[in-house]
């Protein structure tokens, strides 16, 4: 049996009738981590959004554990793990409370648990602070917090993920998504951010050359 967990095959897209890439086919499998680079407008951000099956490819398709993704819409939230590149959070509710239906969405978290993960991320104390009430840093961290819930899926996919984050908190999120994989978790990423904590299965995909 494969043990491949995400599959593209002859993946195509287009952008208001331009295509960004077309024939890209990319293979994830356990304790991988690929970065996703190329240049503005290469399609980074939608090959992202296809492999979270938030977008409809023109062409080829998407497997998830080796079923197209279109077939497992109720499913697919347990699968994968989806963080764009807002922060994607509700600023009239509490840090605790977009955890905790943010967690609903794969597999809900109890409060120690979601405790546990805004103290992981440098929010001890601000459980119960509205977060539009929080700098654009805090709210990414309460965004990142999905990613320190035991209950958080094995693959991520996470677009601009250091965005907002000092020098500190980037070589923490460095670590633990190296440690995610390490583990055989899974992790799809872009970033303008050089990144250095990376694990032995780390490659990268740069959709400019995919392209040429």
């Amino acid at each position: 049996m494969s043990d491949v967990y995400l599959e593209t095959i002859d993946l195509a897209c287009e952008r208001d009738w331009r295509p960004l890439f077309e024939h890209l086919n990319i293979s994830v499998k356990p304790k991988d981590m690929l970065q996703v680079s190329g240049p503005n407008g290469s399609g980074k951000t939608s090959l992202l959004r296809l492999m979270s099956g938030l977008m409809q490819p023109t062409a080829g398709e998407v497997l998830v554990k080796g079923r197209r993704i279109q077939q497992q819409r109720g499913e697919l939230a347990s699968n994968l793990l989806w963080i764009g590149h807002a922060a994607g959070i509700k600023g009239v509710l509490t840090a605790e409370e977009n955890l905790a239906w943010l967690s609903a969405l794969h597999h809900k978290a109890n409060y120690e648990q979601i405790w546990r993960a805004l103290a992981a991320v440098g929010l001890a104390g601000f459980e119960d602070v509205p977060c539009y009430t929080l700098s654009a840093g805090q709210q990414r961290r309460v965004a990142l917090a999905r990613l320190y819930l035991e209950s958080a899926p094995a693959l991520w996919i996470l677009d601009e993920p250091f965005t907002a984050l000092d020098k500190q908190a980037v070589t923490q999120l460095e670590l633990h998504l190296a440690a995610h994989c390490n583990k055989g978790g899974m992790v799809v990423f872009t970033t303008h951010h050089p990144i250095q904590n990376v694990p032995d299965t780390f490659r990268e995909l740069d959709l400019g050359r995919a392209i040429e």
